[in-house]
């Protein structure tokens, strides 16, 4: 199960929907607990740096990446996953997400734009065997979760 505080999802809803027609994206930071127990403590929100089509592909700057390692570093957190949005399509991992799977450890979250208002994020996980994701139980919590800045 993936928990990420309330605030938090929102605050990933409401960047792709700022994003919308375009692909939003960003980094989670959090820890690993039993099996796919995962707790998201921090979002990182990042320009899609992309070099294609901005609606249906997204990169995350790797500044913002090496950024956040630097705050985490040393304390009990780490880069858990990635978030995106899928405008006019749903939260399931497209073709082009398979193909674009550097990190096979971390969680994806989706959040699925119809018509610029956020409707739904699931969060997956990528599985080598297949090769293909799985869907895992994403439980938005009460809590503020980190202090959510970067």
């Amino acid at each position: 199960m993936i928990r990420i505080a309330r605030s938090l999802l929102e605050r990933i809803e409401r960047a792709a929907e700022a994003s919308y027609p375009d692909e939003c994206c960003g980094l989670l930071a959090g820890r690993h607990g039993a099996a796919d127990d995962i707790l998201v403590t921090r979002v990182a929100e990042s320009v899609n740096l992309t070099g294609g089509d901005a609606r249906t592909s997204f990169e995350v700057d790797s500044r913002v990446r090496l950024n956040l390692m630097k705050e985490l570093r040393g304390g009990d957190d780490d880069v858990v996953g990635l978030y995106h949005s899928h405008p006019d399509h749903s939260a399931e991992p497209s073709a082009r997400d398979l193909d674009r799977v550097f990190e096979p450890d971390l969680i994806w979250l989706i959040t699925a734009v119809a018509q610029g208002r956020a409707v739904e994020t699931r969060a997956h996980v990528f599985e080598p065997e297949g090769p293909r994701f799985r869907a895992v139980a994403l439980r938005a919590t009460a809590g503020e979760g980190g202090n959510g800045t970067s």
